[in-house]
């Protein structure tokens, strides 16, 4: 009897690839009640003697959602593979359905399987998916020292992460690369990046990577060197950039407008701040959008959403942000909109350089409050056999809340 809609109808199955061998007594159960079974295709294969029908998950994944809700009312198994919630199918489904509506068994995750065979405390080691995703993602982990365990593609992308490495200065890097965990293809080889040349590879494969090598590492904190961002000489500058971060003060799970983008560097150390925030980097000039998102995929950054525009115009329709940061673009027109349209609480830091923006702000100070704060700021440069400080343009910088 199929059960009803308030009842956990959808069971999501975590598999290995030692296929029914590997199932809980809950997860077997649930494929031998189940009215119909879904999943890939080589997960459906590990279970030759389903029971009920069973349909391969479309390609596109996004594809499936539609005919997977449709079957609301029967008893429903999604083949997932390992653990559902960990860079799996799971979450991506759970969106779309009340919690009473659906239940999960996990499996072994390839992250839990590799750490166990190698012997690493999977709290120490970063765990990544990028069997989707670029390999420019490890760039903000890639510290000798570190170690990292990365779902890739297929074969080919082992290669490909092993040249990202080289070619970052890490070709010292330990590689093992796991194949088929949990099943009885599984097999692990180890290499170093620069001389990996692995291609017999059986799926599904990750690489677990122990960091070594010369290359650059990304410092942790905000206000990073001026040389990791490409640039025209539109960016703000390190002690500057640390000023501000400090003064839009990020939180996790926040989102910043960026307006005035230029390189992009704000928003992308806004990003860098925690993996789950969000940023929106608005730039009215096209080459300077390119490069803010060149900027941001080379950090790893590639969620930074980099928006072609004039503000305030293209700010309408926006997700409300948490922070504001105007870089460029400053003028009373544009604070104007942003009081009239943003919720209180919205934290605005603004910078200005000339004296029209700095009397502006001045003005905006006195009428809403705030902390206003001038910042000079001189290098020790060479007068002829001896040195003397070198001035900046001074920089006010206005931090309100609205």
């Amino acid at each position: 009897m199929a059960e009803g809609v308030g009842n956990p109808w959808l069971t999501i199955v975590g598999i290995g690839e030692d296929g029914p061998a590997g199932l809980s007594a809950a997860s077997r159960d649930a494929i031998t009640r189940a009215d119909w079974l879904t999943g890939a295709a080589r997960h459906l294969a590990l279970l030759p003697d389903p029971g009920c029908p069973a349909t391969p998950w479309p390609v596109p994944f996004a594809d499936g959602i539609a005919p997977l809700l449709a079957r609301r009312g029967s008893r429903v198994v999604m083949l997932v593979s390992g653990d559902p919630f960990w860079f799996g199918a799971g979450s991506v489904v759970a969106r779309h359905l009340p919690p009473d509506e659906w239940v999960a068994h996990p499996a072994p995750s390839t992250f839990t399987l590799a750490a166990a065979r190698l012997g690493w405390a999977v709290e120490d080691t970063r765990c990544l998916g990028l069997h989707a995703a670029p390999f420019s993602r490890l760039r903000p982990h890639l510290a000798p020292g570190r170690r990292i365990i990365a779902t890739v593609r297929d074969a080919a992308a082992v290669g490909s992460l092993a040249r990202y490495l080289s070619d970052n200065g890490f070709g010292d890097c330990d590689l093992w690369v796991c194949e088929a965990l949990g099943g009885p293809r599984e097999r692990i080889r180890r290499n170093d990046a620069a001389t990996c040349t692995f291609i017999d590879i059986r799926h599904p494969v990750a690489v677990a990577i122990a960091v070594a090598g010369s290359g650059a590492i990304l410092p942790a904190a905000s206000g990073r060197p001026d040389e990791w961002f490409a640039h025209d000489g539109q960016i703000t500058k390190r002690p500057v950039r640390a000023l501000t971060l400090s003064a839009l003060a990020p939180r996790p799970g926040e989102l910043l407008w960026d307006i005035g983008a230029g390189s992009g560097s704000i928003g992308i150390e806004w990003l860098l701040a925690d993996p789950a925030n969000q940023a929106a980097a608005f730039e009215a000039h096209p080459g300077r959008a390119v490069r803010a998102r060149a900027n941001a995929d080379a950090l790893g950054m590639d969620r930074l959403l980099v928006i072609e525009g004039r503000a305030p115009d293209i700010l309408a329709g926006q997700p409300a942000p948490d922070a504001v940061f105007i870089g460029g673009g400053l003028s009373g027109t544009l604070l104007t909109w942003l009081w009239a349209h943003l919720p209180p609480g919205t934290r605005l830091v603004a910078n200005a350089v000339t004296l029209e923006s700095e009397a502006l702000l001045a003005q905006w100070q006195g009428e809403k409050g705030g902390l206003l704060m001038r910042i000079e700021l001189a290098d020790a440069a060479p007068i002829g056999t001896r040195r003397g400080w070198r001035s900046h343009y001074p920089i006010v910088q206005w931090s309100v809340t609205l």
